[in-house]
C-alpha cells in the first residue's frame, strides 16, 4: 500500500515536515503534484467550495492558478495532535488586471493511517495590497 511519509501520529518535527512538504507542493503550482498528497476520496472545504476527490482537486487548482499569477505561499504550524494538523498561512498573487492580494487563512487537516490527507477545511480572506507591500518574494 502507498504511504505519504511522515505518518501519523505526528510529533512536532513530523508535523513541521508535513507542512513544509505541503508548502513546497502548493508553491510548485502543479495541481497533479498537490493532489497526490490527498486520499482519492479526499474532502475539502475551500472558502465556499466543497471539493471531493483528486480529480476535483486538480480541476479546482488548475482554475485557481490560471487566475492567481505569481502565487507564493507560506504555511506555519498552529497545532497538531494524533492525525491532525492545524495551519496558519498567507499567500500573495495578482490577478489579470495586475491587482495584488494577500490571502490570510487557517486550515484544519486530517490524515489517514498512510499519511494522506483525507480532510482539508480552509477559511481564507483576501486583502488587496500594493505591489510595494508584498512580503513573500
Amino acid at each position: 500500500m502507498d504511504q505519504k511519509l511522515p505518518l501519523p501520529p505526528f510529533t512536532l518535527d513530523t508535523a513541521k515536515q508535513k507542512i513544509q512538504m505541503a508548502e513546497d507542493a502548493w508553491n510548485s503550482k502543479d495541481p497533479v503534484r498537490v493532489s497526490m498528497a490527498y486520499t482519492p476520496d479526499s474532502e475539502w472545504r475551500n472558502r465556499s467550495f466543497f471539493i471531493n476527490g483528486r480529480e476535483e482537486i486538480v480541476q479546482f487548482l488548475t482554475e485557481k492558478w490560471s487566475k492567481e499569477h505569481q502565487y507564493k505561499l507560506k504555511k506555519e504550524l498552529w497545532a497538531y495532535q494524533d492525525n491532525r494538523i492545524a495551519v496558519r498561512f498567507e499567500y500573495e498573487y495578482h490577478n489579470d488586471e495586475g491587482q495584488w492580494f494577500r490571502a490570510y487563512g487557517n486550515e484544519n487537516w486530517e490524515f489517514d493511517a498512510n499519511g494522506f490527507m483525507q480532510k482539508r477545511f480552509a477559511s481564507i480572506n483576501d486583502v488587496p495590497i500594493n505591489e510595494s507591500e508584498r512580503k513573500l518574494l
